[in-house]
């Protein structure tokens, strides 16, 4: 068993556990997007970030892919893990605004603008459709071809599979293929309607928690202000 620190707190891990499956295991909550239970961790997207170490030498890693190791020191919701969260977020939404799986991220993380070209892409390349083919179904029918700005999903050279058997299990893993709340064309980049509130922890402390959870969305936060002494 190894020990580590996670928001304060002293926490054990397995040997092999990943900083994400330690703080699910103790209840901390950490938003993920490329991450899939049952298929192998990738950590593309960057939206499961954390902070670990002290001071000048603290730096964000993805948490589904860094191994929990003895006498790490993770933060989850520190306001540098929020800012980064929601830049990623910013991102997807201008790749794929359509996206309910990508909406309810930003409603979660209050999200209320992209600050990005809006590109309305049918791909956010998260890899989940290709990891499903490969290690759930076992076909192997897809893959990444090229890099950069060219890069697709695509079958082997671009021709008809003969090892696709037309599962379906692509499309049901795919988060471009869940379209929001008003359709295929909806009026904005940013829906808003499942908006949370804004938390307000982190005006007055470094990390958000409380016992409302780590997640520190109930927004119900204040500082607390000196008692008034009654009259007699």
């Amino acid at each position: 068993m190894l020990t580590l620190r996670i928001n304060g707190l002293d926490v054990r891990a397995e040997e092999g556990w990943s900083i994400l499956e330690t703080a699910r295991f103790y209840g901390i909550d950490i938003p993920t997007f490329c991450y899939h239970d049952g298929l192998s961790a990738w950590g593309g997207c960057r939206l499961c970030v954390v902070e670990i170490g002290e001071g000048e030498s603290a730096k964000l890693v993805s948490s589904c892919t860094y191994p929990a190791t003895e006498g790490l020191v993770v933060r989850t919701h520190s306001m540098r893990v929020i800012a980064a969260r929601k830049l990623l977020v910013e991102l997807l939404l201008s790749s794929c605004p359509s996206s309910k799986t990508i909406q309810d991220l930003a409603a979660r993380l209050n999200v209320q603008k992209v600050r990005f070209k809006v590109e309305h892409e049918d791909c956010v390349y998260c890899g989940l459709c290709v990891r499903i083919c490969a290690e759930q179904m076992g076909a192997k029918a897809i893959g990444f071809v090229n890099r950069g700005g060219k890069i697709k999903i695509t079958t082997p050279f671009d021709h008809k599979s003969e090892v696709c058997r037309h599962c379906g299990a692509c499309m049901y893993v795919c988060p471009a293929c869940q379209l929001r709340c008003q359709g295929a064309e909806p009026p904005g980049v940013v829906c808003g309607s499942c908006l949370s509130p804004e938390p307000t922890c982190l005006e007055f402390y470094p990390d958000l928690m409380c016992y409302m959870g780590a997640e520190g969305n109930c927004g119900t936060c204040i500082r607390e202000k000196p008692k008034r002494k009654l009259r007699s």
